[in-house]
């Protein structure tokens, strides 16, 4: 069962990092529960969004595909217990070198992550 729910969640996890890196909400939307929320911070200041808010916000930005940067997303940490994980990532885009914690549950039929919360670490 572990392993199962660890190759769940890696599959979503790359689903996850294609949708911030293509900029694609259909994607995004598919990986998040949808009262999701969001928290951290962006350049010093705090940030809080709904899940529409911020696949809003993606859908309306130049994605780091289109500008050509490398893929270097990656997944640092899985925890998995009973029907809930944790997430450690990297998301290094746009300039930012962003680590994100996610919260996931698995709601019966597939993992979702319920909780971002991230913010950017100077390299």
């Amino acid at each position: 069962m572990q392993q199962q729910a660890q190759q769940e969640i890696e599959a979503l996890l790359k689903t996850y990092f294609e949708g911030l890196y293509h900029g694609d909400s259909e994607r995004l939307r598919a990986v998040f529960h949808p009262q999701a929320q969001l928290f951290g911070e962006v350049r010093g200041k705090p940030y809080q969004n709904t899940l529409e808010g911020f696949v809003t916000a993606v859908a309306n930005r130049q994605s780091p595909h289109a500008k050509g940067e490398p893929f270097q997303m990656e997944t640092l940490e899985i925890q998995v217990l009973n029907q809930i994980a944790y997430v450690r990532a990297r998301a290094p885009m746009l300039g930012f070198n962003y680590f994100d914690y996610l919260a996931l549950v698995h709601n019966g039929e597939r993992w979702l992550i319920t909780n971002k919360l991230f913010t950017h670490v100077d390299v």
